[in-house]
């Protein structure tokens, strides 16, 4: 892949958890922050980053909204995955002590995820859009006994003192993110790849069920499969699935010819190396 602008989209502000993953899977890379996930891929589209970095699916939380609908629609081919534990932590302005704080500000989904914490220290929370906006907010205002809970890397950026860190009630919370680029590399780079792809069944009795039959008869491990509607109509569906395997893979071959025949549409969305982690988590199984 020829690299013409070094850099790399996310959606959010500096010091955002997609920041954080596009420094630990593309460290030689600038990150390009962007408002939206559409504004992400918009970037790579009109050549002003190489990359996107996406967010697919959180442990906790399971998949993110609206991210299956732009994937296919998006022109982009994934290239790999990026496994990111989302560490918490709180922090405010220089010199403020833990106890000093009676009030944090933090993205919706990451206040439950602390409460453990914030309970025993009696500290309240507010919603706010974005974890990383509002740790900028703060380091402008410099508002007294307010606090935000992000990552560490928000307070790197925006100036602030980390008071407490990991203070997640359950350390597994963990973010799946797809790095997407203009054209696709389907060469064997890792002992264990993935293929993603999206289908949509033919207009027959037990389709889904006989389409599905090819990957169970030939061994090949679906690690996911999401189904969602297409063009808000209840009988448009369209499915997503991840598997274990390279296409050329024999097993894999025969199971995505199995599959075709029972498909009206039938799009490969990428060919990667599978992340470490998601080893090492099947590990622990």
């Amino acid at each position: 892949m020829t690299t013409t602008t070094n850099r790399i989209a996310f959606q959010g502000e500096p010091g955002a958890y997609s920041h954080e993953a596009c420094r630990k899977a593309r460290p030689g890379m600038d990150a390009l922050p962007c408002r939206t996930f559409e504004d992400v891929i918009e970037a790579v589209r009109s050549h002003r980053a190489d990359l996107a970095m996406l967010p697919v699916e959180n442990s906790t939380y399971g998949r993110v909204a609206d991210i299956h609908h732009l994937l296919p629609e998006s022109g982009l081919h994934i290239l790999d995955e990026a496994f990111v534990r989302v560490r918490i932590s709180l922090m405010s302005w220089p010199g403020t002590r833990l106890d000093d704080v009676r009030h944090v500000r933090a993205h919706l989904v990451l206040i439950p995820q602390a409460r453990g914490f914030l309970t025993q220290h009696g500290i309240t929370a507010s919603a706010a859009a974005d974890s990383a906006g509002a740790a900028a907010d703060l380091a402008r205002e410099r508002t007294p006994g307010i606090g935000v809970m992000a990552s560490e890397l928000a307070a790197e950026i925006h100036g602030l003192e980390v008071l407490a860190r990991d203070i997640e009630d359950h350390h597994h919370n963990t973010t799946r993110f797809l790095i997407m680029g203009r054209q696709p590399d389907y060469g064997r780079r890792s002992d264990r790849m993935l293929t993603t792809f999206v289908f949509r069944v033919r207009n027959i009795p037990a389709a889904l069920y006989k389409a599905m039959g090819g990957f169970a008869t030939n061994g090949v491990n679906m690690t996911k499969l999401e189904s969602y509607m297409v063009d808000g109509v209840f009988t448009a569906t369209q499915f997503y699935a991840d598997v274990e395997g390279h296409p050329e893979d024999p097993a894999l071959q025969r199971a995505l010819e199995e599959l075709r025949y029972f498909t009206s549409s039938l799009d490969m969305l990428g060919v990667y190396p599978a992340d470490p982690l998601r080893e090492a988590q099947q590990r622990t199984d």
